[in-house]
């Protein structure tokens, strides 16, 4: 089960890596959580500077040992020290703190694990004050074609709008994208066959090994139905007690699960945008994988035939937008934030992005040939809040095209470069 690890990692620069290296300049320590194999340790091990800092993890069991007898033995004669896998030495780190507060300037280290539950707790415990965090998130399509980070988001947000035109390619085929998923690994692969046991091998092993090491699960086999029951819910708005009469479970273990799930990064719930206080709004979160070939593959669609006519179709693919709108809120400084906004009348936008006074809402449509009749949502959303700069509309087709004063078209490509 664990053949995903077989082959030796390809390295693609990631978008996240300017960002990581200035924070290093800046403080003692960093913390980079994300998922397992996102591609933390490839590029703590490939990316400049950090190529040439001393490396260990704390996968090898002499360096356990080394961790429990003389734990800053693993920092002697080297000022910059990558600490991976951390979340299974935690005490490390008031060793990490001793040597930060005793030699002011001196060391660097960035921890790095995918455990964030054990991680984040630890840290906050031990490196209060000292620490900064960065998530890496799975590939985005631009990162995988050596793109650098598209400028859509931040031209919006600051007022600046796409010129209309028609773009010379149609976006790439959804079916594919979906269906494979954007971990690293499974970029190496070409047949939908080892796409699906590369998923099952990854799923046995966060169930067999992260899972175990993380928290008391009373039984794998109900954690593995709910998480199959929320890939089926990946964009839509989350109703535990209907989860939980589903599983068969109580709400308090699906709660549980529920937080297992974003501690280690696979699932996030995404908060309503509360900034207009004269409509009433739907408080519950949507939810959504942080990978869509992992929600397509716990869903049970093996195949893009299966994919094609899934009910979920067009959830998947706003999952495939979220995972890309993530990642550029992540590199925004700081961090932009991510809502949705629905009113209990029925009034919806998939997205919004906030960042300081800024606000711009966003819509998901699979259509080729977009028109105003799909900005209903944004129209509705810009008139409830007129400070917000504007609205996008992300669509399958080519055109640029603008359907309001401040509404506009989008090709979905232009956001994940």
């Amino acid at each position: 089960m664990n053949n995903f690890h077989s082959d030796p990692p390809l390295y693609y620069r990631r978008w996240l890596t300017p960002l990581l290296q200035a924070a290093c300049e800046a403080h003692p320590v960093v913390v980079l959580t994300g998922a397992r194999q996102v591609g933390k340790s490839t590029t703590l091990r490939r990316a400049e500077p950090f190529a040439g800092w001393r490396y260990h993890t704390m996968d090898d069991f002499d360096t356990l040992r080394q961790v429990r007898e003389n734990p800053a033995s693993l920092w002697a004669g080297a000022q910059e020290v990558v600490l991976d896998e951390v979340q299974k030495a935690p005490e490390l780190l008031p060793a990490i703190k001793r040597a930060v507060d005793e030699h002011p300037g001196r060391y660097r280290f960035i921890l790095s694990g995918s455990a964030n539950v054990l991680l984040m707790g630890n840290v906050s415990e031990s490196l209060a004050g000292r620490a900064v965090y960065l998530t890496l998130d799975p590939l985005t399509l631009g990162e995988l074609h050596g793109q650098p980070p598209p400028v859509l988001l931040t031209d919006v947000l600051a007022g600046r709008w796409p010129e209309e035109g028609t773009l010379p390619e149609a976006p790439p085929d959804l079916l594919p994208l979906m269906q494979r998923g954007f971990m690293p690994a499974l970029l190496t692969l070409t047949i939908p066959a080892d796409y699906l046991r590369w998923w099952e091998g990854y799923v046995a092993t966060y169930l067999e090994r992260d899972l175990r090491q993380m928290s008391q699960v009373e039984s794998l086999v109900d954690f593995r139905r709910v998480m199959a029951l929320l890939a089926l819910r990946t964009g839509q708005l989350l109703n535990q007690s209907d989860v939980a009469r589903h599983a068969g479970l109580s709400q308090p273990t699906i709660h549980r699960y529920l937080n297992l799930l974003e501690a280690t990064h696979l699932f996030e719930r995404v908060p309503t945008y509360l900034g207009s206080h004269t409509t009433r709004l739907l408080k519950s979160p949507r939810v959504f994988w942080s990978d869509v070939g992992l929600a397509v593959f716990l869903a049970g669609y093996f195949s893009t035939d299966e994919l094609a006519k899934a009910r979920e179709l067009g959830a998947f693919f706003e999952t495939l937008i979220y995972q890309h709108l993530r990642v550029s809120c992540s590199l925004l400084t700081p961090r932009g934030r991510l809502h949705f906004w629905r009113t209990q009348t029925g009034d919806e936008v998939d997205f919004v992005v906030e960042h300081g006074r800024r606000v711009v809402g966003i819509e998901v449509k699979m259509t080729d040939t977009p028109g105003y009749r799909h900005a209903a949502g944004l129209v509705r959303f810009l008139a409830e809040h007129p400070q917000a700069v504007g609205g996008v509309l992300l669509h399958g087709g080519q055109q640029i095209r603008r359907l309001d004063e401040k509404i506009v078209a989008v090709p979905w490509s232009l956001l994940t470069g």
